[in-house]
């Protein structure tokens, strides 16, 4: 459902984004009307994290306790709860059809309960988690295009779920590493559909649209269409794969090879590219004694080579899910890796779509250096919160066991028809 027909929640939400280089903690408050203004902002440099999943589980909840506290601090606010980004994992999608009968009846709450219910009891792997079961579109007796059956009358009720799944193991040691920083959590969102969230236009949202997250060791996809979010995927590679190459290739620490990227970097080579030089430092070398200096089109050379395999292996697994089309030609791009110069004129000339560069909108209290594409994700996040009631509640009230969850059970079979 789109967000207007949606009422927004209102109070304070927290948002943590979990990234392969950053975490990054916002605290905001939404007012009755669900205008947002942030109010804390934590950013730290991410530790224990590759490729969006955690692999030191200390390390990542420091980084995770330092960008919380300093948000806490600055929104004067304690909180509990927190919304959480998975990027890791290997997130995909696919879309599957339920169906319930109505009898005749007006169609309720109630009834649109037990379809999204039905698509979250989907048999997924065991090593698949479910993240997301989303309603993309309903059926009554055969009639498609429906965008919210409420209201009207039919004998069978059906609707096309798009449900997205991540690795069970990095669900769950995400999900214990926030729990040791005493955060609970209140929903996953996958990165390209809170990125979305936060960069969309509506009218993109309806003609249809590829968003790409460029993450520091993911990046991840979202199609939206008629204002859903209809297709989700990711490949492996980001920033900090272009830093190594930098690395291994100059010969340099991997903290010169980022600033150089940062300063320097480009995706486009150039004609001046030949006659500017770059300071070098060699490894393990004394910084001022063994410093080399290279033509900057050595450094776009390196860095060029594995922007073009990112934008290709995304237009691949774009074509092969057949969700190409259904995006039509618009492509929005965010996430920190995307600011490299020339990352949207080569997307434009792969993935041969319209780009443009995404960030935050529809959110007050951003500075700039904390409104830009790298922070996309973390934005998003608190949106999915303004329109979206916590999981953890939801589940907390069906999570009985034994009799309680029989009558529990029962007191929902009887609300929903006397």
């Amino acid at each position: 459902m789109k967000k207007k027909e949606l009422k927004p929640r209102n109070g304070v939400f927290a948002a943590l984004d979990i990234g392969t280089t950053k975490v990054v903690c916002f605290i905001a408050r939404a007012d009755e009307r669900g205008n947002l203004r942030v109010e804390g902002i934590g950013h730290q440099l991410s530790r224990g994290v590759k490729g969006g999943t955690i692999v030191d589980m200390d390390e990542a909840e420091a980084s995770i306790l330092n960008a919380v506290h300093a948000a806490e601090k600055l929104a004067s606010e304690t909180i509990r709860e927190v919304v959480v980004n998975v990027s890791g994992g290997y997130p995909a999608s696919r879309t599957i059809g339920v169906e319930v009968s109505i009898a005749g009846h007006e169609v309720g709450e109630a009834d649109l309960r037990r379809i999204l219910d039905q698509g979250r009891q989907t048999n997924e792997p065991d090593q698949r988690a479910l993240i997301h079961s989303i309603p993309v579109g309903y059926i009554i007796d055969g009639s498609r295009g429906i965008r919210d059956p409420r209201g009207m009358y039919g004998h069978r009720l059906a609707a096309n779920i798009h449900v997205v799944t991540a690795q069970t193991g990095a669900v769950r040691t995400l999900k214990t590493c926030v729990g040791r920083c005493h955060l609970d959590i209140e929903s996953w969102v996958v990165s390209p559909f809170a990125a979305g969230l936060s960069a969309l236009v509506e009218d993109e949202m309806d003609l249809g649209v590829t968003v790409i997250d460029m993450g520091g060791g993911t990046t991840t996809m979202a199609v939206f269409f008629d204002g859903n979010v209809v297709y989700t995927d990711g490949v492996p590679l980001g920033g900090a794969h272009v830093t190594n190459d930098i690395a291994r290739g100059l010969s340099t620490p991997l903290a010169d090879a980022e600033r150089m990227k940062t300063l320097y970097g480009s995706c486009m080579q150039s004609g001046l590219d030949e006659r500017e030089t770059i300071k070098v430092p060699l490894v393990g070398e004394d910084l001022q004694a063994h410093v080399n200096a290279v033509p900057k089109s050595t450094l776009v050379s390196i860095i060029q080579p594995r922007l073009e395999e990112t934008f290709e292996m995304v237009r691949a697994r774009l074509e092969a899910s057949g969700f190409d089309k259904v995006a039509g030609r618009r492509v929005v791009l965010t996430g920190g890796a995307s600011q490299l110069p020339g990352a949207r004129d080569m997307a434009a000339l792969i993935l041969d779509k319209q780009v443009r560069m995404g960030r935050p909108l529809r959110i007050a209290g951003l500075a700039e250096s904390t409104g830009g594409p790298a922070f996309s994700v973390c934005a998003g996040l608190l949106q999915y919160a303004l329109y979206n009631k916590p999981v953890s509640s939801r589940r907390s009230r069906g999570a009985g066991a034994g009799q309680a969850g029989f009558i529990g059970r029962l007191g929902s079979w009887l609300r929903e028809n006397f």
